[in-house]
């Protein structure tokens, strides 16, 4: 059982910077594939970035604005967020999948409670 814990979340004016991090416990992190997914009000929940053992993964939207990395050692995956725009604006929910990889949200067995980010305009 994998225990996920989001931070950094926050509100900032667009063109700022956040930092989401992602603390995992209760298992064997380095053998999980960890990504990032956002839900807006009213929408349905998005994939917007993915790491496995050796690959990145960006939803189009967020390409060369965000960056996804973990630190094994840590235990934790962080999401560096760049340019942000008011349509960023959601929950921010870490996720952990174990296997293939996929951007589905439904293939990932484990969940962060989520933390909001608000872009204002």
């Amino acid at each position: 059982q994998v225990q996920l814990v989001e931070s950094g979340g926050g509100s900032v004016p667009a063109g700022g910077s956040l930092r989401l991090s992602c603390a995992a416990s209760g298992g064997t992190f380095s053998s999980y594939a960890m990504s990032w997914f956002r839900q807006a009000p009213g929408k349905t929940r998005e994939f917007v970035a993915g790491v496995s053992a050796r690959f990145l993964y960006y939803a189009d939207s967020v390409k060369g604005r965000f960056t996804i990395s973990r630190d094994n050692a840590k235990n934790t995956v962080y999401l560096q967020m760049n340019t942000l725009k008011p349509e960023d604006t959601a929950v921010y929910y870490c996720a952990a999948t174990i296997g293939r990889y996929s951007t589905n949200w439904n293939d990932h067995a484990y969940w962060g409670q989520g933390t909001q980010v608000t872009v204002s305009s």
